[in-house]
């Protein structure tokens, strides 16, 4: 790495006036500035954190907070950590990965020591800790996900609700009048801001078409794959002829070895729509329809209002949903000895 006295020796000047260049603690002549400038340039210095705060410059770098607790589902929050990375970086922006599992700690030491640029929070939970501290702090913050107290807030996700709507439009749409909700673990409807809103919508708009609908969690890590059977089984018996999934890849594929090991065909028998996946549901061995949750799409845009937040035309607080698309692929069909609408 190029060090401060290299540039000093480059640009023909002390170590002390490179110094005060960079932190702007006393003025310099032009001219020297731009000696120094040039050199720094040529050299590819960079210069400390410290020094860029002194000066008021940017230190590009963004914290993410992603708390990892017990319950965490590694897979699904890494793709939003990669993404979030691959976003920032292709704007000149390193992360600094906070995963203290008290989320407050280091989001707090980050603003308080000018660290960051702005923070973007991961993992968000219905009343979020995060929350207060946002509104305490000049540092900006993004939210990737959506607390229940969300007033003065940039948050930025997929539009759940319009998702689960749209699975229960296309099935009602396909002839299915009794719909069943493969859904996460107990424990994500008390941590997790999404799958509430998942829920409600579905039950809400399964309601609204008439549609007998029914649900079921899918347990904890190590219960997951009974947890999952139990709920399957469960659904059918009571009269489902299609499945919504908001769940793993690993209940997706306990789903279909259950219905496989019932004799029961997809779509012919019973038809399945997976709802804010971040997985390719092509890939199972049963391809299954999707409306996905893209991690790409969703940090591409927090990263960018990061960034807005840094300039003078700030993003005004509010929700940034993103519209749900379906990709379908093969698996929704009548049910049987039914018809379309």
């Amino acid at each position: 790495m190029v060090k401060i006295n290299e540039v000093a020796q480059a640009a023909g000047v002390s170590i002390s006036t490179v110094s005060y260049a960079l932190s702007g603690k006393r003025p310099i002549s032009p001219d020297t500035r731009r000696r120094i400038e040039k050199a720094v340039h040529e050299l590819g210095y960079s210069p400390n954190a410290g020094a860029r705060m002194l000066a008021g410059s940017r230190t590009q770098i963004f914290a993410l907070t992603e708390p990892l607790r017990k319950d965490t589902h590694a897979p699904t929050h890494m793709a939003f950590v990669l993404a979030t990375a691959v976003a920032a970086r292709r704007n000149d922006y390193d992360i600094l990965l906070l995963t203290d599992e008290d989320a407050t700690a280091g989001m707090s030491r980050v603003a308080s020591n000018g660290l960051v640029d702005a923070i973007l929070v991961l993992d968000v939970a219905p009343d979020d800790e995060r929350v207060k501290l946002a509104r305490a702090i000049s540092t900006p913050t993004i939210f990737i996900g959506i607390p229940n107290d969300n007033a003065g807030l940039v948050c930025v996700d997929l539009d759940f609700a319009a998702a689960a709507e749209l699975a229960v439009d296309r099935l009602a749409d396909a002839g299915h009048r009794a719909i069943g909700l493969v859904g996460q673990p107990e424990v994500s409807y008390e941590m997790s801001n999404f799958p509430p809103r998942v829920l409600a919508a579905f039950e809400k708009r399964a309601g609204e078409r008439d549609i007998q609908s029914g649900f079921g969690a899918t347990g904890s890590k190590h219960t997951s794959r009974t947890a999952t059977r139990r709920t399957v089984a469960r659904l059918l018996d009571e009269g489902a002829t299609a499945l919504v999934l908001h769940c793993t890849e690993e209940a997706h594929v306990v789903v279909l070895g259950e219905l496989a090991e019932r004799g029961l065909r997809v779509p012919e028998d019973v038809s399945l729509i997976s709802v804010g996946a971040s997985f390719d549901t092509a890939a199972l061995r049963t391809p299954v329809d999707m409306i996905p949750l893209v991690p790409q799409t969703s940090c591409d845009l927090a990263v960018d209002l990061a960034l807005q937040s840094l300039g003078e035309d700030r993003p005004e607080p509010g929700l940034r949903l993103i519209d749900p698309v379906y990709a379908a692929h093969g698996s929704l069909a009548a049910p049987p000895g039914g018809s379309a609408d």
